[in-house]
């Protein structure tokens, strides 16, 4: 199991209070345990903060609104992936857009990427 630092949890704790619409839409769905899969919500791994985390499977489901393709939130991003990867976690970013459109299409592709 992936933990961070103290200060990392706390943030966590916090960010489970303040979560944006599309990651609560999608934890609404993900908590009832779609094909049998368990995931963690704001988890921590490092001194990053996971948005959804299936430790069976090792996948981190990052949900990307507009803010990610700005100023270095790409490059952010690609170093935190990079981490990731060399931790063993798979990483399925998915665009709050999306989520918002079709949250059940998002549960669906996300349980296939788990499985495989």
């Amino acid at each position: 199991m992936l933990h961070g630092p103290k200060d990392t949890q706390l943030r966590a704790r916090t960010l489970r209070r303040s979560m944006t619409l599309p990651e609560i839409l999608l934890w609404q769905e993900l908590r009832k345990r779609p094909a049998g899969l368990r995931f963690r919500r704001q988890h921590p791994a490092g001194v990053y903060i996971l948005d959804f985390f299936c430790p069976r499977h090792r996948l981190a489901v990052e949900v990307d609104g507009e803010v990610h393709g700005r100023g270095d939130a790409p490059e952010r991003d690609a170093a935190r992936d990079l981490w990731l990867t060399g931790e063993g976690i798979r990483v399925l970013r998915i665009r709050a857009t999306d989520v918002l459109k079709d949250v059940e299409a998002v549960v669906l592709h996300i349980s296939a990427s788990a499985r495989g």
